[in-house]
């Protein structure tokens, strides 16, 4: 999208939520990071559109977590380009890798993740049934197991 502007969220208490409990169910969860992280907006025209949360590992590695777009603006590119816009503030603080994780039924992300570079590089068994009280289904497929997926920069 042309109009898209992406820009890191000044006042946590502007934090879009509802795009956030999107891409994870559990408030409780993402309270856990958010605080301590970098949330970035992105809009169109203004409007709230999309979402993505970076958060320092380690002093050369980075978590792209909590990627998520407004549902109305699904298929249009902006994942994409939210993160591949990840990637380069990650570069810009000196990250030399960036994990992320995402679902073993969450198909499209999937595809997202490595269209963008990354790599798979493990799974951890039973994540989503261990750490999430309500059952996941994306897809038809029972969410379970975390796929975790890297890329050097």
């Amino acid at each position: 999208m042309n109009n898209l502007t992406i820009q890191k969220l000044k006042d946590k208490k502007e934090i879009p939520w509802s795009l956030l409990l999107l891409a994870d169910p559990s408030k409780k969860i993402i309270e856990k990071y958010i605080y301590d992280s970098d949330t970035y907006v992105s809009y169109v025209n203004n409007e709230v559109v999309g979402v993505y949360v970076l958060i320092n590992l380690s002093s050369d590695t980075v978590e792209l977590k909590n990627i998520a777009v407004d549902g109305q603006y699904q298929g249009k590119g902006i994942g994409k380009q939210l993160v591949l816009d990840a990637i380069n503030k990650a570069k810009s603080k000196g990250a030399k890798r960036i994990e992320v994780g995402t679902g073993n039924s969450s198909l499209s992300q999937l595809a997202l993740y490595q269209k963008c570079g990354f790599r798979i590089i493990g799974v951890e068994k039973n994540f989503f049934t261990k750490y999430y009280k309500e059952e996941i289904i994306e897809n038809g497929i029972k969410c379970i197991d975390m796929i975790r997926l890297a890329i050097e920069l």
